[in-house]
């Protein structure tokens, strides 16, 4: 049997999706499993256990639906039994009608649904994972044991480090700077012995530099802004003491590389979009305001996202004390 997944299109989407693609093994033991992903995330793909081939995806080199269909078409030579389809918009049901795989699966919530053999319901109120996995469930009818995240991990020397990544897409989760360049002293200050690494996307290396420009104790600041690719991001994650981190893509990251992770939440629903796996898994929120928690892209009732400009620095420190030197 040949079976073909349309990967979701963010970062932490597709590292959660790794649960489901474990899921899709365990029930076709015997079967060659094969990706579709999104060309700014095929580094990832390297890392997902159990992959046989991963088809890269460009929006600007296949545009539009036209495109996707040509994309799509491409792949007709493989003899898909199976198109499963975690994201679930038109041009991925397009994608999939047009390798003419036997069966295609998938939510079809967006004008796919006549081009889907089998429409699967979403479930309400559950993680991310478990509407994912909700896909293959209702197509097999069968229970899904031992659900986790994972990445493979080809270098885990450890290191001194607290990674620290305070971007993210979403302006309501990210970071406020006065609240980042004042926790970056306090951290400095309160772990002398240890050396923070900032990380991020190139795109985000302005940000970042705003955030260091002035700290004390430079000395033990590195910035690894737009010097990572994602491979070797989760090598130094996988080393790492702990990662400091925003509700965004590298959180995700590193929970599924097992590294100790805090995830300081503004915007977002952590019962929805939090990492999976619970173990060295810390979430922090604010957690007293009305809004809360709310899933803008902007926060349109203060300006800076409140949210997170409260988040109590205590409860930080008290989250990094479990992986570091007390202070």
């Amino acid at each position: 049997m040949k079976i073909l997944i349309r990967l979701p299109n963010w970062l932490g989407d597709v590292v959660m999706s790794t649960a489901f693609v474990a899921a899709v093994k365990q029930l076709y033991p015997d079967a060659v499993v094969d990706v579709i992903i999104k060309k700014e995330l095929s580094g990832i793909a390297s890392l997902i256990p159990g992959l046989n081939k991963i088809h890269v995806f460009s929006k600007q080199d296949f545009k539009g639906l036209p495109g996707v269909y040509r994309f799509g078409k491409q792949l007709r030579s493989e003899n898909y039994d199976i198109f499963f389809t975690l994201p679930s918009s038109i041009s991925s049901a397009v994608m999939g009608w047009a390798t003419k795989a036997k069966q295609r699966v998938g939510f079809g919530e967006e004008g796919g649904l006549f081009l889907l053999t089998k429409r699967c319901k979403r479930p309400l109120n559950v993680h991310r994972v478990d509407e994912y996995l909700a896909i293959l469930k209702q197509f097999t009818g069968k229970a899904i044991e031992h659900t986790q995240v994972a990445l493979i991990v080809s270098d885990a020397t450890k290191n001194n480090r607290v990674l620290i990544n305070f971007n993210s897409e979403a302006e309501s989760r990210r970071m406020p700077l006065d609240k980042g360049r004042h926790l970056v002293n306090l951290l400095t200050n309160a772990y002398s012995n240890t050396t923070f690494t900032f990380i991020g996307s190139p795109k985000e290396s302005d940000y970042v530099n705003q955030v260091i420009s002035s700290a004390e104790n430079a000395d033990r600041l590195e910035n690894y802004t737009g010097k990572t690719d994602l491979p070797g991001l989760s090598d130094l994650m996988a080393g790492c003491k702990a990662i400091l981190t925003t509700d965004s893509g590298p959180a995700h990251l590193a929970n599924a590389v097992g590294a100790p992770t805090i995830v300081l939440f503004g915007a977002g629903n952590e019962h929805n979009t939090a990492p999976y796996n619970k173990y060295d898994l810390t979430i922090i929120r604010y957690g007293k305001l009305e809004c809360e928690p709310c899933v803008r892209n902007t926060c349109k009732l203060y300006g800076i996202p409140k949210c997170m400009e409260l988040l109590d620095d205590i409860k930080i420190i008290n989250a990094l004390n479990l992986y570091l030197p007390h202070a």
